[in-house]
């Protein structure tokens, strides 16, 4: 990392945050533009006495300049997860659903969803979902029911007790869960809700987490 560009890009955002232009700063440090420019461009070097005054210009501390060294605190928090995987290829009968575990995610994975005691996390098998989803991604389920969904959404369901995750669209009466996967063996199931009793949408996938390597 070159510091003195470091510096000089901190000064330019606490500059323009304040709406101060660079003859405005130049005159209160009781220096020319051209230094102030040289500065924010990394030209030169503000040294300690420069940095003293712009921190009290600015209302900030002097380390506020300089690169944050100290170790980051990495935020997790635990969820509900199913020690099952659900086929994200031909539907599976998964007996029992009844097995809790916990996993404890970072915030930074979890998105708007970190904290959020309704999510449960399981894991994926197959490739019908592969476009997207790679065999042995994570992935995180909000329960939904069935008018709470939109076309193009990713649920999880089960029909007799077998369980898929599928891409779900609806016409009238009849639903349809649909592969997204480069391999055209998979294909579209289209079930009419007025017709079949144990249809269930256990929920929306709202997260998933891809391991790439």
């Amino acid at each position: 990392m070159d510091l003195k560009k470091y510096i000089g890009g901190k000064i330019k955002a606490f500059r323009n945050a304040r709406g101060m232009s660079q003859d405005g700063l130049a005159e209160i440090l009781e220096t020319t533009k051209q230094t102030v420019s040289r500065y924010e461009n990394g030209d030169r070097q503000a040294n300690q006495d420069v940095l003293f005054k712009l921190s009290s210009i600015f209302n900030v501390g002097v380390d506020d300049f300089f690169p944050n060294t100290k170790k980051e605190i990495i935020s997790e928090r635990n969820y509900t997860y199913i020690p099952t995987a659900i086929s994200a290829g031909l539907p599976i009968n998964v007996e029992g659903i009844t097995e809790y575990e916990t996993i404890s995610l970072p915030d930074s994975v979890m998105g708007k969803w970190s904290g959020n005691q309704d999510v449960y996390i399981l894991k994926i098998n197959g490739d019908s979902m592969n476009n997207i989803m790679p065999d042995g991604s994570l992935i995180a389920v909000k329960p939904i029911t069935l008018d709470g969904l939109n076309n193009g959404d990713i649920v999880l369901f089960s029909t007799n007790h077998e369980y898929s995750v599928k891409r779900f669209y609806q016409f009238d009466d009849v639903v349809s869960f649909r592969p997204d996967s480069e391999n055209l063996e998979f294909y579209e199931t289209r079930i009419n809700i007025n017709e079949i009793d144990n249809l269930e949408i256990h929920g929306k996938v709202v997260l998933y987490i891809v391991e790439l390597d």
